[in-house]
């Protein structure tokens, strides 16, 4: 007989089989309710735990691993390891299934939904009540001063039935202040100094100015002129379009929003005053798109950019053609002609100002760690589960161990990473293949102050983070964004099963057509609003993240 979770993953397949979205039973913001406070077990008799773990196809097991056994060691415990790599969930299933549970899961990456399913039905159990000072003194200390790190592991019922696991890359790990997500400014946009230069052209500051450059750059062919290279070659301005670091959206931030692809919902806004938004129905988007096709029109856009690849758009930058474009770093876009370049600051628009939409950075997953009912004494595996909290711990399960994947400290006690040269010349392989033979598949939470109090990040990461600091975050004036971390009820992704996939083709098919073909006119675009309304879900789906982020809130 199917449980609960079976029978709701049979109906989601099912409906992505048919591929067509009913317009009618949507969920609203309810499902969950709240669980009634779990208490702790103080059993301690317990002192040898069977894990189940998921762990890299380079790996060779646990068994061996002489950080997790020092960690065993510490706690009191012995450990013993079952791992796999591969067919790991339907193993899962199948022990779940059958009631042959392990003490605990490790390394699977359940998602929100298992997870709530899972605590619901007594499979998992809450580990509210052990999160504290008493059991596990490093992850109660990092929740305490991470209060958005507790809400993104606390599910919509308020269980906890994971423990946090990601990877923070942030401006503190290179010693700033504030810490801004490495994915917080997506695109830098970078245009050609030299051009401007030979023209007598300052580096633009507004839209309007830059729309004078990339004129000069065309009725000049300033890639023949300057490089040599054919006549007609020059392409005043290419980018992708709605790509993540190589799109178009930095441009808009000139009309009030920068609608970055992203993890949530493309478009969807947090602002100020917490309310949640699309920008897509604002008057300054339909005012936008009109501006940006007149550029369209006058062959001041690659006439490509709906259609390319990334791979086209470095090949023709690496060739001196283009003027202005959008990626990740200026050498990697522009190859040999990267020293012509210099950033193009975020542009203020028609009205003389400009906004800029930040992202959040990679999210906070509650998937790779979970207690089963089967576990009689929790707060002794609790004790070695903590030990992976502590920043020298998880740096080694991450990479590799000290005088391993570690080869020393710099002048600032920072832990440096092996070199390709050096993994070779020693074990025969590349660090990135060392660093799979060795990582743990686990709770492993890397905050960004680690890279600035314990091991030392890749060079390329410090540059990239230095830029956004000192150069681009100076530009943002409100850096509130939807969080990534946020919990939605079974109810909530039901609605945003049923509708997010043709909400977000609907406006990025009619974005296309506007920048390309002229328009939306005020007609038009009411006639767009209300599409979206009547058959794909606006205000339910703002209803639903509404609600989320009200709950992500409120556990903090």
């Amino acid at each position: 007989m199917m449980n609960k979770l079976a029978k709701r993953l049979m109906a989601a397949g099912l409906t992505a089989m048919l591929g067509f979205t009913a317009l009618a039973g949507c969920g609203g913001s309810g499902g969950d309710t709240a669980k009634d406070p779990a208490e702790a077990n103080t059993d301690t008799s317990q002192t040898e735990f069977d894990v189940f773990s998921g762990m890299s196809a380079l790996s060779g097991g646990y068994d061996d691993n002489v950080v997790l056994n020092a960690m065993a060691e510490n706690a009191g415990i012995k450990v013993n390891w079952e791992t796999m790599s591969d067919s790991i969930g339907e193993q899962v299933n199948v022990r779940i299934a059958g009631d042959q549970l392990p003490d605990a899961f490790q390394g699977i990456g359940f998602s929100n939904y298992e997870l709530t399913n899972y605590g619901e039905d007594g499979v998992f159990i809450d580990l509210t009540p052990y999160l504290t000072e008493e059991y596990m003194p490093n992850l109660a200390k990092i929740l305490e001063e991470n209060p958005d790190v507790k809400a993104a592991i606390t599910m919509s019922d308020g269980g906890i039935y994971g423990l946090p696991s990601g990877e923070q890359m942030g401006t503190a790990g290179i010693g700033a202040p504030d810490d801004y997500s490495i994915f917080s400014i997506p695109q830098f946009s970078m245009i050609n100094k030299a051009w401007l230069d030979d023209l007598g052209l300052d580096v633009p500051t507004t839209l309007d100015e830059l729309h004078t450059a990339l004129k000069a750059f065309k009725d000049n062919d300033m890639s023949a002129k300057y490089y040599g290279n054919p006549a007609g070659s020059t392409i005043p301005l290419s980018t992708g379009f709605d790509q993540w670091c190589w799109g178009q959206n930095i441009f808009y931030a000139g009309f009030g929003f920068t609608n970055w692809p992203n993890d949530i919902c493309d478009d969807l806004v947090l602002k100020a005053d917490g309310t949640v938004d699309f920008v897509c129905t604002w008057d300054s988007y339909k005012d936008a798109m009109n501006y940006f096709h007149d550029w369209y029109a006058e062959g001041l856009i690659d006439q490509e950019i709906f259609s390319q690849s990334d791979t086209q758009l470095i090949s023709k930058c690496s060739q001196g053609w283009v003027g202005v474009g959008t990626w990740w770093y200026i050498e990697e876009l522009m190859g040999e002609y990267a020293k012509d370049y210099v950033f193009l600051p975020v542009l203020d628009g028609p009205d003389g100002t400009h906004n800029v939409t930040i992202r959040t950075g990679g999210g906070t997953s509650s998937g790779n760690l979970s207690i089963t009912k089967a576990c009689k004494s929790p707060v002794n595996l609790l004790k070695f589960y903590d030990q992976w909290y502590d920043p020298e711990n998880v740096m080694q399960l991450q990479y590799g161990p000290k005088d391993i994947y570690f080869t020393g400290q710099d002048e600032n006690g920072l832990w440096l990473s092996i070199t390709d040269a050096e993994a070779q010349e020693k074990y025969g392989k590349g660090a990135g293949e060392l660093k799979g033979q060795y990582e743990v598949a686990g709770p492993k939470l890397i905050l960004s102050e680690y890279y600035s109090n314990t091991f030392k990040m890749e060079d390329r990461a410090i540059e990239r983070l230095t830029d956004l600091y000192e150069y681009w975050m100076p530009f943002v004036s409100d850096t509130t964004t939807y969080p990534v971390d946020c919990v939605y009820t079974k109810d909530e992704l039901d609605t945003i099963d049923m509708y997010k996939t043709d909400f977000q083709n609907m406006i990025s098919e009619y974005e296309a057509k506007w920048l390309k073909d002229g328009g939306p006119t005020d007609e038009e675009f009411e006639a767009f609003k209300q599409a979206l309304t009547d058959t794909c879900g606006l205000e339910e789906l703002k209803e639903v993240y509404q609600a989320a982020y009200d709950r992500y809130k409120e556990a903090q």
